[in-house]
């Protein structure tokens, strides 16, 4: 078995090779009727003069390219800011759809070979590596020398890997033009689902949606025995394929809004921009559901979940985000910060988000009903700071890409708007919460130690005290790796849910602070 995860280890890493290598591949040659195809009709006189010198010119590397894209785009727009000409500016982006329409080469000709040995043999090298895992042990949670992993514990091999998982999030959100071939490779499979050629959404979702199905098969390896993990990841697994992947895909070619379903704002900021608003209503019966839905998982079904399951009943149970922590992070669980100080950043910062995205919505909607003769189009401003600084670069490049440094909930602890939600009510209006024997605990601290939420449990379960903290997203872990049956997740009545007399244990036997 030993030897068919070292085959595995050696094809997964070729499998990564070859796909971090794609995007080097190819030449690059635009012509006029490129232009004409890609870029809509207001920009087209402007950019056919602008790109003239580029026509015909074929391109050793996408890098060449886009440098003389960028070149020749800019200096036209800068002449036009210098001169104060706002209206004749090209805001819109145009760079991936040329650079994609401009490619040539084998990725382009061969695209599912290129999918076969980078992706698929990625995947198929991590499941040989995966599937024996624990093979002949014993059931039970295995967390053995994970402190002495180089990949788990902040490590070269981690320093590595969080490195890579930035490096694609920043040029995926602000420089998809670098991977055009990466997503010529799932052009086939979009036109499939979709009936669309494949944007570089498209291959994040793809990707995204096979890394917690393979990372998800490995938590049945790891926590087998355990019903409640097993049934959690399952369904982690099955709303991220169905809702988050499929279905939504599946709705672009019946000619409907992409939506998913399962996605609830303020994690779906954009649920109320004007465009996602017109797109519904103008989609018949199915687009007024959509808004419908929404509107009343917003209102009705977040408090009444979380006040009978707590927030785990998404965020362990639906979300992708939480989906992708609980598979892909799980490796990086326990570096999460347990630190009064993180816990001080993480309450001012997740609300803040909160806040946030509130005020932007609020002024969005208000400004939708008044035909934006409130803010104009100053709306657009509010919601591109939100989606740089909060839906990318913070839920995507340090959510993340920081798993291997900060542990696998950084975006869930201190970023995400429907978490600090979801935890106000859990906080104070839930029947969810980890109870704790005082008498059993040996303060063993695996419960602290596996927390992904930076949560000392040890200190609550020393006392006795019930743990109701707002972050607390229903894992399961912490009872799980416990050798006493400490802790315990329980949906009871509201009376007693908090503890304020817990039992002290210490130096002087067992006491009640009163």
């Amino acid at each position: 078995m030993k030897k068919i995860q070292i085959l595995g280890l050696i094809i997964f890493i070729l499998g990564l090779g070859i796909f971090s290598f794609i995007p080097f591949l190819g030449t690059y040659q635009l012509e006029q009727e490129i232009v004409q195809e890609k870029v809509k009709q207001e920009h087209q006189e402007q950019l056919l003069r602008v790109l003239k010198p580029m026509y015909g010119v074929e391109y050793e590397s996408n890098f060449a390219f886009v440098s003389d894209f960028n070149q020749y785009f800019n200096e036209y727009n800068d002449e036009l800011k210098a001169n104060e000409e706002w209206d004749r500016v090209i805001w819109d982006n145009y760079a991936f759809d040329l650079t994609k329409a401009s490619s040539h080469g084998a990725v382009k000709e061969n695209p599912y070979f290129f999918l076969s040995i980078s992706i698929f043999a990625g995947v198929i090298g991590a499941l040989l590596y995966i599937l024996p895992l624990y093979r002949g042990e014993t059931e039970g949670i295995k967390n053995d020398g994970i402190y002495f992993s180089s990949m788990k514990s902040r490590g070269l091999l981690g320093i590595i890997t969080g490195t890579w998982l930035i490096a694609f999030y920043i040029i995926l959100y602000w420089f998809p033009e670098y991977l055009t071939n990466m997503v010529l490779m799932v052009d086939p499979l979009s036109i499939l689902l979709s009936g669309n050629p494949a944007s570089q959404w498209f291959l994040y979702g793809f990707i995204y949606t096979l890394a917690i199905l393979v990372m998800g098969i490995r938590m049945f390896r790891k926590y087998k025995g355990n019903a409640y993990q097993t049934i959690r990841t399952a369904s982690v697994m099955f709303f991220q394929l169905a809702f988050a992947f499929l279905i939504p895909e599946i709705l672009v070619l019946l000619n409907m809004p992409w939506h998913d379903f399962k996605n609830i704002w303020p994690l779906d900021y954009s649920f109320f921009f004007d465009y996602r608003l017109e797109g519904m209503i103008s989609s018949g019966a199915l687009g007024m559901f959509m808004l419908v839905w929404g509107i009343i998982l917003i209102v009705l079904g977040v408090p009444i979940f979380t006040y009978f399951y707590g927030k785990r009943w998404y965020c362990s149970w639906v979300c992708g985000c939480g989906g992708l922590a609980e598979t892909l992070g799980d490796p990086y669980r326990q570096l999460s910060d347990k630190s009064l100080k993180a816990w001080k950043v993480e309450r001012y910062l997740v609300h803040g988000v909160l806040v946030f995205a509130v005020v932007m919505t609020a002024v969005t909607i208000v400004n939708y009903f008044m035909q934006f003769e409130l803010l104009g189009q100053a709306t657009d401003q509010l919601h591109s700071i939100y989606g740089f600084a909060i839906g990318s670069a913070f839920a995507g490049v340090i959510g993340t890409g920081f798993y291997p440094f900060m542990g696998n909930r950084v975006w869930c602890r201190f970023g995400c708007p429907l978490a600090a939600y979801l935890g106000i009510v859990q906080r104070f209006k839930s029947r969810f919460r980890i109870t704790t024997n005082g008498g059993q605990c040996i303060s063993c601290g695996n419960c602290s130690t596996y927390c992904e939420m930076g949560i000392d449990v040890r200190w609550y379960a020393q006392r006795g005290q019930n743990i109701v903290r707002a972050s607390c997203v229903g894992c399961g872990v912490c009872s799980a790796v416990c050798p006493r049956g400490v802790l315990k997740l329980e949906n009871a009545d509201e009376e007693g849910r908090i503890n304020t007399n817990p039992i002290l244990i210490g130096n002087k036997s067992i006491t009640v602070k009163s």
